[in-house]
């Protein structure tokens, strides 16, 4: 009786640190068996880059190859390293011989690490494909076992109650070496701020700030503009529309009844023979709200008491199409101890006013706009595909590169700069405490349609508004990602019926809903059609790619002016009008040494990472595999065209807007 026989091929991925001291076992597992382990031989070594052949012979019928199982063994005086696999070719021998023709030769594909504690690693072969398209019982039975081990490693955690939970992991050493990466950013010029950081005092003047910042803003562009035009009415507009935080100026047809304005007191900053009711109606009338910062306990800042206040902001397009101001009323219940401040007022009143808008904008950008709708968002979908979405489905493939860091960066921001001793305890105005009331009450105001870009800009009117460079550049992003993703699901599901019957997807989206938002938010409780998971999968990439860049990179730009982006403020709100003058003013914004220590963090935060890779840009073989590759290549040249686009129309800009230009996109949350 002959064996079956089998020349298997192991190859080592190129990097300089893949290779290991190691021992390998290999065995092959097919629908009627399988080989005994077989190791490599002593003389082949996996070597970076190498190729290492086994042959390997069975002790009966093994029928259509299904499964490689590889196991590392430690050997004897030598470091136990990690090693990382790239795939593993298999070619089986016709009766004990090579066929005259060409044998038939399958790719198990790994591409990942693989260490001595993992034991038995099983590659399946064959294509990504849906569970119901599993043939062989050993596959489908192999999608079961990966998840019941991840299910017992990646476990859920609450980090705040209220808030989406995050993954139970206490140290990035628990991550292993396919969930972590190496962060390395370029080397930051915190020369001229680390000095600071023991002057536990308020600054002195504004020549004083202007000094420290002629030095720490010495070669940032934007930052120098907004300097120079950061008191003006028509800049506070043009950042609500594409400063770092683009997400919460919206239209309003209706007043808030809680708004103490009235037609008369806004008749002069209107057009000469305009109303209110009229401008209303036209929808030129725009509102920052920050009600989600009413009553919220503050920090104690250098062992003195910060501020918060929840501003209502009335803003109007005016007929140079620029957005102003033109109503602060800095606290949310109307009263004789809460004015609304007016371009009309004192000069000193109306800076004042708008500074403490900026203040609220800061608190909610850091913890809802960048926190919670980027990090946490990336988190929420990486425990979920990781815990429901085996290796072999297609969504699992498509989605981990861009949530696979986050897991990291996130466990790093709670144990860092959200924790005692970070910079929110010690600089921010919204502390520790405000952390664990805000997030709740930031998740309860979150719907999905705010996640979805089309959905968002059109619900707050501010797609069509002119210089809403934000809203244009997020709008051709959306569409793209939105067509890649759509094309990818097509591959694999051939109809919306197949879509209902994945039960892997839908115990995915069943696991979002459990540990994400638990009101009535809009996120799909299920999925019926092959559209709700294409707008639902590119909200999830958007949000972790796309909308980090914008919300993260840019915040230095806007904030090294101090005064623009006040981190907390060391004196109540005015309660009247005309008690302050321009030099009282500094006295209201943060100390020297927590100014300076929010500026080093955001420029820290600021900067991509050295091993930076841009959005829709992918290292995993899976993408190079033909219908795949077709695909990326066509979003690809779509980004590509953005990013010239977006380019061209900088150039002919005073003050760019850069954010969401593609190439300047991080495939994930990283930073």
């Amino acid at each position: 009786m002959s064996f079956q026989e089998f020349d298997v091929t192991v190859h080592t991925s190129p990097g300089p640190t893949c290779g290991t001291f190691n021992r390998l076992w290999l065995s092959l597992i097919g629908s009627q068996g399988e080989t005994p382990p077989t190791s490599l031989s002593p003389d082949h070594h996996l070597l970076p880059g190498s190729m290492s052949l086994i042959q390997v012979q069975a002790d009966g019928p093994v029928g259509q190859l299904v499964l490689v199982r590889l196991r590392l063994e430690a050997q004897t005086g030598f470091p136990d390293l990690d090693w990382h696999c790239s795939r593993v070719q298999v070619c089986r021998r016709a009766g004990g011989q090579e066929s005259a023709e060409d044998p038939e030769t399958q790719v198990f594909l790994c591409d990942r690490w693989l260490r001595t504690g993992d034991g038995d690693v099983e590659l399946p072969c064959g294509k990504l494909c849906l569970l119901a398209d599993e043939s062989e019982e050993k596959r489908r039975q192999h999608r079961l076992r990966q998840l019941q081990r991840q299910q017992e490693l990646i476990r859920w955690r609450l980090f705040v109650d209220g808030a989406p939970h995050c993954a139970d992991l206490n140290s990035p050493s628990q991550l292993g070496p396919n969930l972590s990466y190496s962060f390395k950013s370029p080397a930051t010029n915190m020369h001229y701020l680390k000095g600071f950081t023991g002057r536990a005092e308020s600054w002195t003047s504004f020549s004083e700030l202007e000094t420290v910042f002629a030095f720490s803003g010495l070669q940032n562009s934007i930052a120098k503009f907004v300097k120079a035009h950061w008191k003006e009415d028509w800049y506070f507009g043009y950042q609500s529309l594409n400063g770092c935080n683009p997400l919460l100026l919206r239209q309003t047809r209706l007043l808030p009844p809680n708004l103490a304005v009235t037609p008369d007191m806004l008749r002069p900053f209107l057009p000469g023979d305009s109303t209110l009711e009229l401008e209303l109606q036209k929808g030129t009338i725009y509102l920052l709200d920050y009600e989600v910062l009413d009553g919220l306990p503050a920090n104690i800042i250098n062992g003195k008491e910060a501020y918060l206040s929840a501003p209502l902001c009335l803003l109007h397009l005016n007929q140079q199409s620029q957005l102003v101001p033109i109503a602060i009323q800095l606290q949310q219940m109307p009263g004789p101890q809460n004015p609304v401040f007016l371009p009309s007022d004192s000069t000193a009143d109306w800076l004042l006013a708008k500074i403490w808008v900026r203040s609220a904008d800061f608190q909610c950008h850091q913890l809802i706009s960048h926190y919670l709708r980027t990090h946490m968002m990336a988190e929420l979908c990486c425990v979920a595909t990781l815990r429901q979405l085996p290796e072999l489905h297609p969504l699992h493939q498509l989605l981990m590169p861009h949530v696979r860091t986050s897991l990291q960066i996130n466990m790093q921001a709670r144990a860092s700069l959200l924790a005692a001793g970070g910079a929110f305890d010690q600089a921010v105005s919204s502390g520790l405490k405000t952390i664990h009331v805000l997030l709740p009450r930031a998740s309860a105001r979150i719907t999905y349609s705010s996640l979805c870009v089309p959905d968002d800009l059109t619900d707050r009117s501010v797609d069509k508004l002119p210089h809403s460079f934000y809203a244009q550049d997020a709008q051709r992003i959306w569409d793209a990602l939105n067509g890649f993703v759509a094309s990818w699901v097509d591959l694999y599901y051939r109809g919306d019926d197949e879509v209902q019957s994945d039960s892997e997807l839908q115990h995915w989206i069943t696991d979002i809903n459990t540990h994400s938002f638990t009101h009535n938010s809009g996120f799909p409780q299920s999925f019926s059609t092959k559209a709700e998971v294409s707008k639902f999968v590119t909200m999830l990439i958007y949000s972790s790619s796309a909308l980090h860049a914008a919300v993260n990179f840019s915040q230095v730009d806007f904030a090294l002016w101090m005064p623009n982006c006040p981190g907390s403020m060391l004196r109540p709100p005015p309660e009247v009008k005309g008690s302050v003058t321009e030099d009282d003013i500094v006295s209201f914004l943060p100390d020297v040494n927590s100014s300076c220590r929010i500026a080093m963090v955001l420029t820290m935060l600021a900067q991509p990472t050295i091993d930076f890779v841009p959005l829709c840009h992918y290292k995993e073989a899976i993408f190079r595999v033909d219908a795949h590759h077709r695909l990326v290549e066509e979003v690809q040249a779509k980004l590509e065209a953005i990013s010239e686009e977006i380019a061209e129309r900088n150039r002919k800009l005073e003050l760019p807007y850069p954010y969401l230009c593609p190439k300047c996109i991080e495939n994930s949350v990283a930073i």
